[in-house]
């Protein structure tokens, strides 16, 4: 019996990237080989992973991996990075629906990479395989957020992310609902599903099992299937899929506690982010099959929102996670000139922008970077 360990790597050292290391290192079957900052490494607290672990280096970092996971939420960042990765032919596991939605479907042509279990998409891809296999119909591949303030100040976000330990920009991104809007629009990509408008619904409930039955009639009468949310600050913090099933299943259904239809709240009321990230490296190396990507012909995106007057020569230094901008998801056809949110670093603006507007490309300044290659090659091949 071959008891020898398969080496994992990982880019970042943020929240995530240290909560997999952690689980690396005490696991039976993977050891952690080397994790790729960008920090100096001896500013690196808190030091419960060996100092020597961390490096600098991506070659060192590819050198010594046979898969890498990647958690850095930076889209131009991690464009570079796991495109050299895949020139290795070594395969990549992301906790990243940020890079995904930039520049995850050219990076898809290139090699192995899929979205893990873990974090809302990658949750609900598993919820909807496990549905299929029960022979429900899913109608609303859901998620389920407690708060939203598109506008929240710096004072309270610098409360909550001194309070929860994450980064200003993640707690940012997930007040101000940008971060669901990339969830969702990964969701709608990678499993076919439609957003039925502009930010999505956004359902308001008390309870998210009625959220998601009235989200269920819409897209069972327009016969599709929707990615959306509900919002239900009562409502625990996971992620539903609204179903049907055949008539002749009612009965039993009901029995199950389902309830009395047509349609049907599987629940998954948990996503334990890190935690889970390892059973999607176990499937991509026992059978090489992808949970989740933003497909090779994206029809969703997350625009780039102002949040307020937005003066012409301004620099804005970020997208995601910024008190100047948010994303909305939009159908890329309506609005085939808008700059995906994650493309936001750095850039200056052309003109004064009110609050409201969609950024386009014509009203910026944008630097070059791979992954603005990636998102134009991307639009060009639709």
């Amino acid at each position: 019996m071959n008891t020898e360990k398969v080496d994992i790597g990982i880019v970042g050292s943020g929240f995530i990237a240290h909560g997999l290391g952690l689980s690396l290192q005490e696991h039976p079957r993977y050891n952690l080989s080397k994790i790729l900052t960008r920090r100096k490494i001896s500013d690196i607290k808190p030091l419960s992973i060996d100092k020597e672990k961390y490096t600098n280096s991506l070659d060192e970092l590819i050198n010594n991996s046979k898969l890498i996971i990647e958690c850095t939420g930076d889209p131009i960042y991690a464009t570079d990075v796991i495109k050299k990765i895949l020139d290795e032919q070594i395969p990549v596991v992301t906790m990243d629906s940020e890079l995904q939605i930039t520049s995850g479907s050219w990076l898809s042509r290139k090699g192995l990479i899929s979205e893990a279990e873990g974090d809302q998409p990658g949750s609900i891809a598993v919820l909807y395989e496990d549905a299929l296999s029960m022979g429900f119909n899913p109608l609303v591949l859901g998620n389920i957020k407690g708060f939203l303030n598109h506008n929240p100040t710096k004072e309270d976000m610098n409360f909550w992310s001194k309070k929860n330990g994450i980064s200003l920009a993640q707690v940012t991104s997930f007040t101000d609902g940008t971060k669901i809007q990339v969830e969702q629009v990964l969701v709608a990509n990678g499993l076919g599903a439609e957003i039925t408008t502009r930010g999505m619904v956004g359902t308001v409930c008390d309870n998210y099992q009625d959220g998601a039955k009235q989200l269920a009639e819409t897209a069972d009468k327009s016969n599709i299937v929707i990615s959306d949310y509900v919002l239900s600050p009562k409502s625990p913090a996971g992620v539903f899929i609204a179903a049907k099933h055949q008539e002749l299943q009612s009965s039993y259904l009901k029995y199950y506690k389902m309830g009395d239809g047509p349609y049907y709240v599987l629940t998954r009321p948990f996503h334990l982010c890190h935690l889970e990230v390892l059973k999607t490296v176990n499937r991509i190396l026992n059978s090489k099959n992808v949970l989740l990507d933003n497909s090779l012909n994206p029809r969703f995106s997350v625009a780039t929102v102002s949040k307020r007057l937005i003066k012409k020569g301004e620099v804005l230094k970020r997208g995601i996670g910024s008190f100047d901008v948010r994303g909305e998801a939009i159908k890329i056809s309506e609005f085939p000139s808008h700059v995906p949110i994650g493309l936001i670093f750095d850039v200056i603006t052309k003109r004064d922008i009110e609050p409201g507007e969609i950024i386009s490309f014509d009203d910026i300044e944008i630097p070059e970077s791979t992954a603005l290659i990636a998102w134009k090659e991307t639009i060009l091949n639709k």
